[in-house]
Protein backbone atom coordinates (compact mmCIF):
# COMPACT_ATOMS: atom_id res chain seq x y z
CA UNK A 1 0.00 0.00 0.00
CA UNK A 2 1.48 2.93 -1.02
CA UNK A 3 2.67 5.22 1.95
CA UNK A 4 0.18 8.72 2.20
CA UNK A 5 2.11 11.70 1.53
CA UNK A 6 1.71 14.65 4.54
CA UNK A 7 1.36 18.13 3.52
CA UNK A 8 1.23 21.18 5.57
CA UNK A 9 -2.06 23.05 4.78
CA UNK A 10 -1.90 26.30 3.15
CA UNK A 11 -1.53 28.57 6.41
CA UNK A 12 0.20 31.81 6.25
CA UNK A 13 -3.34 33.70 5.74
CA UNK A 14 -4.04 33.23 9.25
CA UNK A 15 -0.55 32.86 11.01
CA UNK A 16 0.95 35.84 12.44
CA UNK A 17 4.76 35.61 13.47
CA UNK A 18 5.34 37.88 16.77
CA UNK A 19 8.11 39.05 18.43
CA UNK A 20 10.76 35.95 19.25
CA UNK A 21 9.16 33.91 16.95
CA UNK A 22 5.77 33.18 18.95
CA UNK A 23 2.64 33.33 16.65
CA UNK A 24 -0.48 34.29 17.26
CA UNK A 25 -3.87 32.61 15.25
CA UNK A 26 -6.98 33.88 14.01
CA UNK A 27 -9.58 31.25 13.91
CA UNK A 28 -11.80 30.94 11.07
CA UNK A 29 -14.15 28.22 9.85
CA UNK A 30 -11.83 27.18 7.02
CA UNK A 31 -8.45 26.77 9.42
CA UNK A 32 -10.82 24.41 11.98
CA UNK A 33 -12.01 22.76 8.89
CA UNK A 34 -8.15 21.89 7.94
CA UNK A 35 -7.50 21.02 11.88
CA UNK A 36 -10.15 18.49 12.09
CA UNK A 37 -9.33 16.84 8.80
CA UNK A 38 -5.87 16.52 9.99
CA UNK A 39 -7.39 14.79 13.53
CA UNK A 40 -9.44 11.91 11.90
CA UNK A 41 -6.62 11.38 9.78
CA UNK A 42 -4.72 11.07 12.74
CA UNK A 43 -1.70 13.32 11.00
CA UNK A 44 0.40 13.85 14.32
CA UNK A 45 3.42 14.95 12.75
CA UNK A 46 1.49 17.98 10.98
CA UNK A 47 -0.11 18.91 13.99
CA UNK A 48 2.26 19.03 16.31
CA UNK A 49 4.17 21.10 13.95
CA UNK A 50 1.27 23.84 13.50
CA UNK A 51 0.55 23.58 17.63
CA UNK A 52 4.53 23.95 18.63
CA UNK A 53 4.69 28.20 18.27
CA UNK A 54 1.34 28.98 18.81
CA UNK A 55 0.16 31.04 22.39
CA UNK A 56 -1.50 29.18 25.17
CA UNK A 57 -4.10 31.28 24.63
CA UNK A 58 -4.60 30.34 20.93
CA UNK A 59 -3.94 26.69 21.91
CA UNK A 60 -7.15 26.91 24.27
CA UNK A 61 -9.37 29.28 21.57
CA UNK A 62 -8.79 26.33 19.45
CA UNK A 63 -9.61 23.57 22.08
CA UNK A 64 -12.72 25.50 22.67
CA UNK A 65 -13.99 25.76 19.02
CA UNK A 66 -13.17 21.84 18.76
CA UNK A 67 -16.28 19.17 19.87
CA UNK A 68 -15.08 16.88 23.31
CA UNK A 69 -13.29 14.04 21.11
CA UNK A 70 -11.32 16.17 19.02
CA UNK A 71 -10.19 18.13 22.06
CA UNK A 72 -9.41 15.11 23.88
CA UNK A 73 -6.71 14.21 20.46
CA UNK A 74 -5.59 17.68 20.61
CA UNK A 75 -4.46 17.79 24.21
CA UNK A 76 -2.74 14.35 24.24
CA UNK A 77 -0.96 15.99 21.88
CA UNK A 78 0.71 18.58 24.09
CA UNK A 79 3.47 18.46 26.41
CA UNK A 80 2.40 18.50 30.21
CA UNK A 81 4.86 21.93 30.15
CA UNK A 82 2.77 23.57 26.97
CA UNK A 83 -0.80 21.74 28.61
CA UNK A 84 -0.39 23.34 31.78
CA UNK A 85 0.02 26.81 30.53
CA UNK A 86 -2.75 26.32 28.23
CA UNK A 87 -5.49 24.79 30.62
CA UNK A 88 -5.86 27.83 32.79
CA UNK A 89 -6.63 29.39 29.94
CA UNK A 90 -9.72 27.62 29.10
CA UNK A 91 -13.32 28.72 30.28
CA UNK A 92 -14.36 26.69 33.83
CA UNK A 93 -16.96 25.12 32.24
CA UNK A 94 -14.79 23.60 29.78
CA UNK A 95 -11.85 22.84 32.56
CA UNK A 96 -14.44 20.67 34.81
CA UNK A 97 -15.38 18.71 31.37
CA UNK A 98 -12.30 18.07 30.39
CA UNK A 99 -9.72 17.60 32.54
CA UNK A 100 -11.48 14.83 34.96
CA UNK A 101 -11.06 12.85 31.18
CA UNK A 102 -7.86 12.70 31.39
CA UNK A 103 -5.37 9.80 33.03
CA UNK A 104 -4.43 10.74 36.73
CA UNK A 105 -0.59 10.49 35.99
CA UNK A 106 -1.23 12.85 32.97
CA UNK A 107 -3.02 14.91 35.36
CA UNK A 108 -0.54 14.81 37.96
CA UNK A 109 2.39 15.63 35.40
CA UNK A 110 -0.27 19.05 34.49
CA UNK A 111 -0.59 19.90 38.23
CA UNK A 112 3.00 19.59 39.01
CA UNK A 113 4.06 22.72 36.29
CA UNK A 114 1.90 24.71 37.48
CA UNK A 115 2.42 27.38 40.30
CA UNK A 116 0.52 26.76 43.31
CA UNK A 117 -2.41 28.55 43.23
CA UNK A 118 -3.35 27.50 39.73
CA UNK A 119 -2.60 23.78 40.66
CA UNK A 120 -4.90 24.23 43.66
CA UNK A 121 -7.47 25.67 41.27
CA UNK A 122 -7.36 22.49 39.14
CA UNK A 123 -7.57 20.22 41.86
CA UNK A 124 -10.61 21.73 43.30
CA UNK A 125 -12.54 20.99 39.89
CA UNK A 126 -11.75 17.33 40.09
CA UNK A 127 -14.13 14.99 41.48
CA UNK A 128 -13.11 14.21 45.01
CA UNK A 129 -11.91 10.69 43.94
CA UNK A 130 -10.17 12.01 40.90
CA UNK A 131 -8.30 14.49 43.36
CA UNK A 132 -7.30 12.23 45.89
CA UNK A 133 -5.57 10.00 43.64
CA UNK A 134 -4.04 13.10 41.89
CA UNK A 135 -2.76 14.08 44.97
CA UNK A 136 -1.47 10.87 45.83
CA UNK A 137 0.38 11.06 42.25
CA UNK A 138 1.88 14.39 43.27
CA UNK A 139 5.21 14.87 45.13
CA UNK A 140 4.76 15.23 49.14
CA UNK A 141 5.80 19.23 48.27
CA UNK A 142 3.70 19.79 45.63
CA UNK A 143 0.67 18.07 47.68
CA UNK A 144 1.00 19.65 50.38
CA UNK A 145 0.68 22.84 48.96
CA UNK A 146 -1.96 22.48 47.05
CA UNK A 147 -3.16 20.72 50.51
CA UNK A 148 -2.84 24.28 52.42
CA UNK A 149 -4.08 26.45 49.67
CA UNK A 150 -7.63 24.38 49.45
CA UNK A 151 -8.05 25.44 53.50
CA UNK A 152 -8.67 29.07 51.94
CA UNK A 153 -12.10 29.80 50.95
CA UNK A 154 -11.62 30.34 46.92
CA UNK A 155 -13.29 34.00 47.16
CA UNK A 156 -10.82 35.35 49.43
CA UNK A 157 -6.79 36.35 49.44
CA UNK A 158 -5.92 32.85 50.87
CA UNK A 159 -7.87 31.45 47.79
CA UNK A 160 -6.55 32.88 44.87
CA UNK A 161 -2.52 33.65 46.50
CA UNK A 162 0.37 31.60 45.37
CA UNK A 163 2.96 30.24 47.93
CA UNK A 164 6.12 30.68 45.68
CA UNK A 165 7.22 33.99 47.40
CA UNK A 166 10.84 35.38 47.56
CA UNK A 167 11.46 36.72 50.85
CA UNK A 168 15.10 38.04 52.41
CA UNK A 169 16.02 39.10 55.67
CA UNK A 170 17.00 42.87 56.19
CA UNK A 171 20.25 42.18 57.12
CA UNK A 172 21.12 40.14 53.85
CA UNK A 173 23.42 41.67 51.02
CA UNK A 174 22.43 42.89 47.57
CA UNK A 175 24.33 40.29 46.81
CA UNK A 176 22.79 37.65 48.42
CA UNK A 177 19.59 38.53 47.73
CA UNK A 178 20.68 38.15 44.23
CA UNK A 179 22.11 35.14 44.28
CA UNK A 180 18.71 33.80 45.71
CA UNK A 181 16.57 35.16 43.20
CA UNK A 182 18.54 33.68 40.32
CA UNK A 183 18.27 29.95 42.69
CA UNK A 184 14.31 30.90 42.19
CA UNK A 185 13.91 32.26 38.87
CA UNK A 186 15.92 28.77 37.91
CA UNK A 187 13.22 27.00 39.58
CA UNK A 188 10.74 28.54 37.04
CA UNK A 189 9.19 31.49 39.56
CA UNK A 190 7.88 34.44 37.99
CA UNK A 191 8.85 37.09 40.55
CA UNK A 192 8.04 40.95 40.41
CA UNK A 193 9.02 41.99 43.74
CA UNK A 194 11.38 40.93 46.58
CA UNK A 195 10.05 40.81 50.09
CA UNK A 196 11.83 42.02 53.25
CA UNK A 197 11.93 40.72 56.70
CA UNK A 198 13.04 41.23 59.85
CA UNK A 199 14.27 38.90 62.74
CA UNK A 200 11.03 37.15 63.39
CA UNK A 201 9.96 36.79 59.34
CA UNK A 202 7.85 39.96 59.63
CA UNK A 203 7.72 42.22 56.68
CA UNK A 204 9.03 45.34 56.65
CA UNK A 205 9.92 45.81 53.14
CA UNK A 206 9.79 45.73 49.36
CA UNK A 207 12.24 45.83 46.48
CA UNK A 208 11.43 45.80 42.80
CA UNK A 209 13.39 42.68 41.06
CA UNK A 210 14.46 44.95 38.35
CA UNK A 211 15.16 47.75 41.09
CA UNK A 212 17.66 44.95 43.05
CA UNK A 213 20.77 44.95 40.47
CA UNK A 214 21.37 48.40 39.88
CA UNK A 215 21.92 48.63 43.78
CA UNK A 216 25.46 48.42 45.43
CA UNK A 217 26.53 44.25 46.05
CA UNK A 218 27.47 44.95 49.64
CA UNK A 219 24.71 47.23 50.63
CA UNK A 220 22.16 45.88 53.13
CA UNK A 221 18.39 45.06 51.96
CA UNK A 222 17.54 47.03 54.72
CA UNK A 223 19.05 50.34 53.52
CA UNK A 224 17.70 50.01 49.45
CA UNK A 225 14.20 48.16 50.63
CA UNK A 226 11.06 50.65 50.53
CA UNK A 227 9.53 50.13 53.77
CA UNK A 228 5.87 51.46 52.88
CA UNK A 229 4.91 48.04 51.53
CA UNK A 230 1.37 47.02 51.03
CA UNK A 231 -0.12 43.80 52.47
CA UNK A 232 -3.49 42.13 52.69
CA UNK A 233 -4.43 39.52 55.05
CA UNK A 234 -5.51 35.74 54.13
CA UNK A 235 -9.09 35.99 55.10
CA UNK A 236 -9.62 39.71 52.66
CA UNK A 237 -12.11 39.35 49.85
CA UNK A 238 -10.78 38.71 46.54
CA UNK A 239 -12.89 42.10 45.35
CA UNK A 240 -11.38 44.38 47.85
CA UNK A 241 -7.98 42.89 47.16
CA UNK A 242 -8.91 43.68 43.38
CA UNK A 243 -9.51 47.19 44.54
CA UNK A 244 -6.85 48.28 46.67
CA UNK A 245 -4.78 46.68 43.65
CA UNK A 246 -6.08 49.09 41.08
CA UNK A 247 -6.27 51.85 43.40
CA UNK A 248 -2.43 51.40 44.10
CA UNK A 249 -1.22 50.35 40.87
CA UNK A 250 0.49 47.31 41.76
CA UNK A 251 1.64 44.55 40.03
CA UNK A 252 2.02 42.00 42.86
CA UNK A 253 0.74 42.21 46.53
CA UNK A 254 2.31 40.02 49.32
CA UNK A 255 -0.49 37.92 51.10
CA UNK A 256 0.54 37.97 55.27
CA UNK A 257 -0.27 35.86 58.50
CA UNK A 258 -2.26 37.43 61.58
CA UNK A 259 1.40 37.86 62.96
CA UNK A 260 2.78 39.56 59.57
CA UNK A 261 4.75 36.64 58.27
CA UNK A 262 4.59 36.82 54.35
CA UNK A 263 2.61 33.37 53.22
CA UNK A 264 1.90 34.02 49.73
CA UNK A 265 1.87 36.69 46.88
CA UNK A 266 -1.01 37.50 44.69
CA UNK A 267 0.04 39.07 41.35
CA UNK A 268 -2.01 40.74 38.65
CA UNK A 269 -3.24 38.13 36.16
CA UNK A 270 -5.19 36.87 39.05
CA UNK A 271 -6.80 39.52 40.01
CA UNK A 272 -7.69 40.15 35.98
CA UNK A 273 -9.63 37.05 36.81
CA UNK A 274 -11.29 38.40 39.86
CA UNK A 275 -12.15 41.40 37.57
CA UNK A 276 -13.91 39.34 34.88
CA UNK A 277 -15.39 37.05 37.72
CA UNK A 278 -17.07 39.78 40.10
CA UNK A 279 -18.43 41.20 36.75
CA UNK A 280 -19.69 38.85 35.32
CA UNK A 281 -21.48 37.52 38.38
CA UNK A 282 -22.84 41.19 39.09
CA UNK A 283 -24.02 41.16 35.47
CA UNK A 284 -25.56 37.97 36.03
CA UNK A 285 -27.37 39.23 39.50
CA UNK A 286 -28.46 42.37 37.52
CA UNK A 287 -30.25 40.82 34.91
CA UNK A 288 -32.04 38.66 37.24
CA UNK A 289 -30.00 35.59 37.78
CA UNK A 290 -29.48 33.74 40.72
CA UNK A 291 -26.50 31.74 39.59
CA UNK A 292 -24.14 31.25 36.88
CA UNK A 293 -24.96 30.34 33.57
CA UNK A 294 -22.98 28.64 30.53
CA UNK A 295 -23.83 27.19 27.38
CA UNK A 296 -23.13 23.40 28.90
CA UNK A 297 -25.50 24.31 31.40
CA UNK A 298 -28.84 22.35 30.69
CA UNK A 299 -32.21 23.90 29.91
CA UNK A 300 -33.81 22.52 32.75
CA UNK A 301 -31.06 24.08 35.51
CA UNK A 302 -31.36 27.11 33.40
CA UNK A 303 -34.73 27.51 34.12
CA UNK A 304 -34.34 26.93 37.68
CA UNK A 305 -32.14 29.41 37.79
CA UNK A 306 -34.32 31.74 35.90
CA UNK A 307 -37.51 31.15 37.20
CA UNK A 308 -37.80 32.31 40.69
CA UNK A 309 -36.69 35.97 39.34
CA UNK A 310 -39.05 36.19 36.38
CA UNK A 311 -42.17 34.96 39.31
CA UNK A 312 -40.55 38.29 41.00
CA UNK A 313 -40.76 40.15 37.74
CA UNK A 314 -44.68 38.68 37.58
CA UNK A 315 -45.82 39.77 40.75
CA UNK A 316 -45.19 43.06 40.27
CA UNK A 317 -46.82 43.51 36.96
CA UNK A 318 -49.36 42.28 38.78
CA UNK A 319 -49.76 44.48 40.48
CA UNK A 320 -49.29 47.37 38.12
CA UNK A 321 -52.26 45.66 36.18
CA UNK A 322 -54.15 46.26 39.83
CA UNK A 323 -52.83 49.63 39.09
CA UNK A 324 -54.77 50.21 36.06
CA UNK A 325 -57.89 48.53 36.96
CA UNK A 326 -58.52 51.40 39.91
CA UNK A 327 -58.08 53.74 37.37
CA UNK A 328 -60.39 52.28 34.90
CA UNK A 329 -62.49 55.64 34.58
CA UNK A 330 -59.74 57.26 34.13
CA UNK A 331 -59.09 55.52 30.89
CA UNK A 332 -62.30 55.23 29.55
CA UNK A 333 -62.75 59.51 29.66
CA UNK A 334 -59.36 60.24 28.34
CA UNK A 335 -57.97 57.49 25.84
CA UNK A 336 -55.16 59.24 24.91
CA UNK A 337 -53.85 58.12 28.11
CA UNK A 338 -52.86 54.75 27.65
CA UNK A 339 -50.89 55.71 24.65
CA UNK A 340 -48.40 57.12 26.92
CA UNK A 341 -48.07 55.00 29.29
CA UNK A 342 -45.41 52.77 27.73
CA UNK A 343 -43.51 55.79 27.19
CA UNK A 344 -43.82 56.89 30.86
CA UNK A 345 -43.30 53.36 32.10
CA UNK A 346 -40.13 53.13 29.60
CA UNK A 347 -38.28 56.18 30.53
CA UNK A 348 -39.00 55.45 34.54
CA UNK A 349 -37.41 52.13 33.71
CA UNK A 350 -34.26 53.26 31.82
CA UNK A 351 -33.60 56.27 34.91
CA UNK A 352 -34.09 53.34 37.67
CA UNK A 353 -31.62 51.24 35.51
CA UNK A 354 -28.81 53.75 34.87
CA UNK A 355 -28.78 55.12 38.22
CA UNK A 356 -28.80 51.56 39.98
CA UNK A 357 -26.06 50.64 37.53
CA UNK A 358 -23.60 53.53 37.94
CA UNK A 359 -24.14 53.00 42.29
CA UNK A 360 -23.66 49.03 42.02
CA UNK A 361 -20.43 49.99 40.41
CA UNK A 362 -19.02 52.37 42.46
CA UNK A 363 -19.91 50.19 45.66
CA UNK A 364 -18.21 47.30 44.02
CA UNK A 365 -14.92 48.82 43.34
CA UNK A 366 -15.06 51.19 46.37
CA UNK A 367 -15.66 54.76 44.45
CA UNK A 368 -18.55 55.01 46.17
CA UNK A 369 -19.03 53.97 50.14
CA UNK A 370 -21.46 54.08 53.07
CA UNK A 371 -20.80 57.73 53.95
CA UNK A 372 -21.32 59.33 50.75
CA UNK A 373 -25.53 58.08 50.98
CA UNK A 374 -26.53 61.65 51.12
CA UNK A 375 -24.01 62.95 49.03
CA UNK A 376 -24.83 60.12 46.34
CA UNK A 377 -28.41 60.16 46.67
CA UNK A 378 -28.97 64.47 46.48
CA UNK A 379 -26.44 63.67 42.91
CA UNK A 380 -29.04 61.19 41.29
CA UNK A 381 -32.11 63.76 42.53
CA UNK A 382 -30.05 66.70 40.47
CA UNK A 383 -29.25 64.87 37.43
CA UNK A 384 -33.01 63.28 37.67
CA UNK A 385 -34.25 66.81 37.81
CA UNK A 386 -32.41 67.81 35.06
CA UNK A 387 -33.83 64.98 32.63
CA UNK A 388 -36.76 64.93 33.72
CA UNK A 389 -37.12 68.48 32.77
CA UNK A 390 -35.54 67.88 29.30
CA UNK A 391 -37.90 65.07 29.16
CA UNK A 392 -40.96 66.67 30.07
CA UNK A 393 -40.67 69.77 27.68
CA UNK A 394 -40.46 67.19 24.88
CA UNK A 395 -43.39 65.04 26.00
CA UNK A 396 -45.12 68.16 26.50
CA UNK A 397 -44.55 69.69 22.71
CA UNK A 398 -45.10 65.94 21.41
CA UNK A 399 -48.66 65.50 23.19
CA UNK A 400 -49.47 69.11 22.66
CA UNK A 401 -49.16 69.08 18.93
CA UNK A 402 -50.91 65.91 18.88
CA UNK A 403 -53.62 66.32 20.78
CA UNK A 404 -53.63 70.14 21.20
CA UNK A 405 -54.99 69.87 24.70
CA UNK A 406 -52.99 72.03 26.99
CA UNK A 407 -54.19 70.53 30.66
CA UNK A 408 -53.60 66.77 29.12
CA UNK A 409 -49.78 67.99 27.89
CA UNK A 410 -49.26 69.29 31.78
CA UNK A 411 -50.19 65.86 33.11
CA UNK A 412 -48.16 64.01 30.68
CA UNK A 413 -45.12 65.96 31.19
CA UNK A 414 -45.36 66.44 35.02
CA UNK A 415 -46.29 62.99 35.24
CA UNK A 416 -42.87 61.94 33.63
CA UNK A 417 -41.14 64.08 35.77
CA UNK A 418 -41.96 62.70 39.01
CA UNK A 419 -41.72 59.22 37.72
CA UNK A 420 -38.11 59.79 36.63
CA UNK A 421 -36.85 61.28 39.74
CA UNK A 422 -38.91 58.69 41.55
CA UNK A 423 -37.21 56.11 39.79
CA UNK A 424 -33.75 57.40 39.76
CA UNK A 425 -33.97 57.51 43.74
CA UNK A 426 -35.33 53.96 43.67
CA UNK A 427 -32.50 52.63 41.57
CA UNK A 428 -29.71 54.47 43.69
CA UNK A 429 -30.94 53.76 47.04
CA UNK A 430 -31.43 50.24 46.71
CA UNK A 431 -28.41 48.90 46.07
CA UNK A 432 -27.19 51.46 48.93
CA UNK A 433 -30.01 50.05 51.28
CA UNK A 434 -28.90 46.39 50.30
CA UNK A 435 -25.10 47.09 50.82
CA UNK A 436 -25.97 48.90 54.40
CA UNK A 437 -27.56 45.01 55.70
CA UNK A 438 -24.85 43.45 53.81
CA UNK A 439 -26.18 41.94 51.39
CA UNK A 440 -25.03 42.25 47.47
CA UNK A 441 -26.23 44.83 45.74
CA UNK A 442 -26.41 43.90 42.38
CA UNK A 443 -29.23 40.72 43.98
CA UNK A 444 -31.43 44.64 44.59
CA UNK A 445 -31.25 45.72 40.61
CA UNK A 446 -32.87 43.83 37.25
CA UNK A 447 -36.45 42.70 38.04
CA UNK A 448 -36.91 44.42 41.64
CA UNK A 449 -35.84 47.68 39.94
CA UNK A 450 -37.87 47.31 36.98
CA UNK A 451 -41.54 46.24 38.44
CA UNK A 452 -41.19 48.70 41.54
CA UNK A 453 -40.92 51.22 38.75
CA UNK A 454 -43.75 49.93 36.82
CA UNK A 455 -46.00 50.02 39.89
CA UNK A 456 -45.25 53.29 41.33
CA UNK A 457 -44.96 54.96 37.94
CA UNK A 458 -48.55 54.05 36.70
CA UNK A 459 -49.73 55.19 40.19
CA UNK A 460 -48.03 58.33 39.67
CA UNK A 461 -49.13 58.75 36.52
CA UNK A 462 -52.64 57.94 37.32
CA UNK A 463 -52.65 60.02 40.40
CA UNK A 464 -51.94 63.21 38.41
CA UNK A 465 -54.33 62.65 36.33
CA UNK A 466 -56.98 61.66 38.51
CA UNK A 467 -56.09 65.51 40.77
CA UNK A 468 -56.35 67.53 37.34
CA UNK A 469 -59.41 65.62 35.84
CA UNK A 470 -61.37 65.63 38.96
CA UNK A 471 -61.69 61.67 37.46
Amino acid sequence: MPRKTEVLPDLPRVMITGPRGIRTIELDEELLTDIRELIHEDARAILVNILADLHAADLADLLESLDEEDRQYVLGLLSPQVASEVIPELTEGLRESLVPTLKTETIAQIVSELESDDAADLIAILPDNVATRVLRALSTEDAAKVRHLLRYPEDTAGGIMALEVLTVPRNDTVKTAISKVRRSAKQGFKMHNLYVVDDEDRLVGFLPVGDLVLQGPGRRMSTVMDPQVISVRSDMDQEEVANLMRKYDLVSVPVVSDLGAVIGRITVDDIVDVIQEEATEDIERMAGLAGSEEISTSVFETSRIRLPWLLVGFAGEMLSALVLSSFQASLEEIIAAAFFIPIIMAMGGNAGIQSSAIVVRGLATGEVRMAQTGKRLGKEVGIALLNGVILSMLIFLVSYLWLGDIRFGITVASALLVVVINASLVGASVPLLMDRIKVDPAIATGPFITTTNDALGLLIYFGIMSVLYNT
